[in-house]
């Protein structure tokens, strides 16, 4: 893979730079990436050549726009192998699209039944549980993460899965400790119980090649921002029953096809009943544009090139005597942990004033605190166009992190 072409698609790289004038170390990649020239001027086109509403106007404009938009989930569709692209629900991201997921299933859940998730689990895929949980009677049972891992293994869901389970949600790659689920084993599972598989694919689809047809999932939730499109767009899927029988979160134009002064309402069939409102079109051509540019890279060429990262950095910060790694045998980009006797925050301060980005906190990632046995880590995460000289930096100034304070006088 020649990174220094790739990086060249990237104006971040040329246009931000650190105090140092260097290009940034950005390794905060599951935070949110970069965006490729493709991506803006794909939405550069809309707002400057192709600009009317979708799904509304008679006009030949307007027309234009509907066949990129609804071409856009076409594209979305042949990238997970949906079986049609009215499985393909346009959102304003994960968050949203798991909200959808779990107000509809909310109506399908009696009081008693079971809601499977893992302590590992971002908010995103936490929150919207709980109040399903609250307002139908279920209970919330969490998963035990296998400790070599940090993931839901086969045997550790079938240790809490019960006849009263009506739903399993998990991340396929969790957002702190990278751990990869082999997803496909855990929907059989679940089926075999006749409850839903909900997959959050936030972390993996930008990194690995997701199946949804493979998998056999019920759901699956991810976001454009992630994987080099823009934000405030991402993706529901759902398997066409189940999105035809589930009632949509948000009511508004676009989304039915009548309704009467008595209150009757006949809705439009999925995926516009899931699309309330003006969408963010500009967004979807974006997305769309992402999917194309990783996709001439290759997903199977990523994630190599991003194993040997990991790798890298992994075998790095083991030597290092005041590094805490958290998650050494996760398998995705994703490194969390610890310079000894420096609070988290105050690492990514040390770190960033060496021009190096990477998240600190709690990752939106609460509960998995008290299985960490700590208030914070320090998390990088590596992307395709990521460098070994990144890493090697990362790996250089954390060796003389327990020097936080000479941040603040350089």
């Amino acid at each position: 893979m020649n990174v220094d072409k790739i990086r060249k698609d990237f104006p971040m790289f040329k246009n931000y730079q650190t105090k140092d004038k260097k290009p940034i170390v950005y390794l905060d990649n599951a935070a949110t990436t970069f965006k490729p020239y493709s991506v803006i001027e794909a939405m550069d086109e809309y707002y400057l050549c192709g600009t009317a509403n979708a799904h509304r106007g008679d006009y030949d404009l307007a027309y234009s726009v509907d066949l990129k938009y609804e071409a856009a989930r076409e594209t979305v569709k042949d990238f997970i192998n949906a079986k049609r692209k009215e499985e393909i629900c346009f959102t304003s991201g994960t968050s949203m699209s798991i909200n959808i997921i779990a107000y509809g299933l909310a109506e399908l859940l009696n009081e008693g039944d079971e809601i499977i998730l893992s302590e590992a689990e971002h908010a995103s895929n936490v929150l919207p549980w709980f109040s399903v949980a609250k307002r139908r009677g279920c209970k919330i049972v969490y998963a035990p993460l296998d400790k070599k891992r940090g993931i839901v293994t086969l045997e550790n869901l079938a240790s809490v899965i019960t006849n009263k389970t009506k739903v399993v949600s998990l991340a396929q790659v969790t957002n702190v400790l990278g751990g990869l689920n082999d997803s496909k084993a855990l929907a059989k599972l679940t089926h075999s119980y006749n409850a839903y598989f909900v997959l959050d694919g936030a972390q993996s689809v930008p990194h690995i090649k997701v199946d949804v047809a493979d998998i056999d999932c019920d759901f699956l939730a991810f976001s454009a921002h992630k994987m080099c499109g823009p934000t405030g767009v991402g993706v529901l899927y759902g398997k066409y029953e189940l999105l035809d029988k589930i009632p949509p979160l948000l009511s508004g134009g676009g989304m039915n096809t009548r309704f009467e002064t008595c209150g009757n309402i006949l809705l439009q069939k999925p995926p516009l009943k899931f699309e309330a409102g003006t969408q963010n079109i500009a967004g979807v051509y974006g997305l769309a544009a992402a999917i194309k540019y990783i996709e001439s890279i290759g997903m199977d060429k990523i994630n190599e090139y991003e194993s040997f990262l990991h790798k890298r950095l992994i075998d790095g910060l083991s030597k290092l005597d005041n590094i805490i790694i958290y998650n050494p045998n996760s398998t995705t980009g994703i490194v969390t942990f610890n310079i000894k006797d420096v609070f988290a925050q105050d690492a990514a301060t040390f770190l960033s004033s060496k021009g190096i980005a990477v998240r600190s906190g709690q990752h939106c990632a609460k509960i998995l605190m008290d299985y960490l046995k700590t208030s914070a880590t320090v998390r990088a995460s590596t992307y395709f166009y990521n460098t070994v000289s990144d890493i090697d930096a990362l790996i250089k100034e954390c060796e003389n992190g327990g020097d936080f304070l000479d941040a603040y006088f350089a």
